[in-house]
């Protein structure tokens, strides 16, 4: 917890420091500058006067109070006011053997935050007097102590701003909640610090306002099948105006388009509906080549009528493989292929067997069997009237 605290102050000293507010940026660099000439300063002390411990132990704690103080503050104002109440106290400790610890104090304190350090993806923006004085790229550069100011340290990496439009009407007055996200980056440093006020807010509420115009020019179903073209639309209005301040947009994307739930629904029962629909379509048009198939094949049964009786003698044969099933067979095809006669036969058959095994006290296997024997009768039978049938046709054919 203490760590995470830490860390905290940490990230809100340097944001500072990088703002506007701050004056300069007082980092490990310059407490390593501050420490090194208060020591310095002292080891003349010593070398010069007497050693006496309190003069030892004052500039240790001079040191540090400043270091710290310097870190908090990083303003010239400040760095000022606190260097002349060290530089007083110091005199009025340790006269008349003080003036090496005065000039140690004050040089200490005016030098140490004029060492500045850029990082390698900033550029430091340097005023002098408030007048733009130029660039400084990353590594070591100077100040001049209290005229110059570091106005801001620029960051020219890519960034990310998350932005949104909450219930923003539609072209067809659909309430909708959109979030984006946009990619962008700073190529000009001096225009941004000198062009406009907080650049990083200013690209933020831009990019807020030119989504909720892109939203009203748009359908929702539009907005919704076409999210890149959305943000091309955009980036082009954000760069355009973000190009002045020495800004780039270079890419913004949709993230999430939330419509109302009531609004969800009816949209997905549609949907439901044009699937249900899309699938009646297709089985009307199957069923229509099937009825075309089936003019065709009537055209060959037209005038044979042999393979009209064998098409339906294998209907009827498909059926009743079946078992347990039944077949209605219309009246006349029974009388055309001579079917009355040879299920005639096979009932006659089969209640003749059954009246047999019952006279005879046949047990069951034996019942069984003979049931077998005479099936295979009857069907012998079936495949004997079957050939006359076909005989028949084919000799009826070779008349006509």
């Amino acid at each position: 917890m203490r760590k995470s605290l830490g860390a905290l102050k940490l990230s809100a000293l340097e944001r500072f420091a990088t703002s506007f507010q701050a004056d300069f940026r007082f980092g490990p660099i310059n407490i390593m500058i501050l420490v090194a000439l208060c020591l310095l300063g002292l080891v003349i002390h010593l070398s010069v006067f007497p050693f006496r411990l309190p003069v030892v132990i004052t500039m240790v704690i001079m040191a540090l109070v400043l270091s710290i103080l310097f870190r908090l503050s990083q303003i010239w104002e400040v760095v000022l006011v606190l260097t002349t109440m060290a530089a007083l106290w110091t005199y009025l400790s340790h006269r008349p053997e003080s003036w090496i610890l005065v000039i140690t104090v004050v040089t200490a304190g005016l030098t140490a935050p004029c060492i500045q350090l850029a990082y390698q993806w900033e550029k430091a923006v340097m005023l002098r007097f408030g007048k733009f004085r130029g660039l400084r790229g990353s590594g070591l550069f100077s100040l001049l102590p209290v005229i110059d100011k570091v106005a801001n340290y620029v960051d020219q990496r890519i960034r990310v701003t998350d932005f949104r439009a909450e219930t923003t009407l539609t072209r067809d007055t659909v309430p909708v909640n959109v979030d984006a996200i946009a990619f962008w980056m700073v190529w000009d440093a001096e225009k941004s610090v000198l062009e406009v006020e907080n650049y990083k807010e200013a690209v933020s509420l831009s990019a807020q306002t030119g989504l909720r115009d892109a939203i009203g020019k748009h359908e929702l179903g539009d907005m919704l099948s076409h999210r890149d073209r959305l943000g091309r639309e955009i980036q082009q209005v954000l760069d355009a105006k973000t190009n002045a301040w020495g800004i780039t947009v270079q890419s913004v994307e949709i993230r999430d388009i939330i419509i109302p739930k009531a609004l969800e629904d009816a949209m997905s029962r549609k949907a439901q509906a044009e699937r249900e629909r899309q699938s009646r379509i297709i089985l009307s048009k199957a069923e229509t080549e099937i009825a075309e198939k089936f003019a065709d094949a009537s055209v060959h049964y037209k005038d044979n009528p042999a393979a009209l009786h064998l098409r339906a003698m294998n209907m009827v044969f498909e059926g009743l493989k079946q078992k347990g099933s039944m077949i209605i067979v219309p009246s006349t095809a029974v009388e055309t292929m001579g079917l009355g006669a040879i299920g005639g036969l096979t009932a006659f058959d089969r209640i003749l067997g059954e009246s047999q095994s019952r006279a005879e006290g046949t047990k069951p296997t034996e019942g069984k069997n003979m049931g077998m024997a005479r099936d295979a009768d009857s069907t012998s039978t079936v495949d004997a009237e079957e050939k006359k049938v076909i005989e028949g046709a084919q000799d009826k054919n070779k008349k006509q």
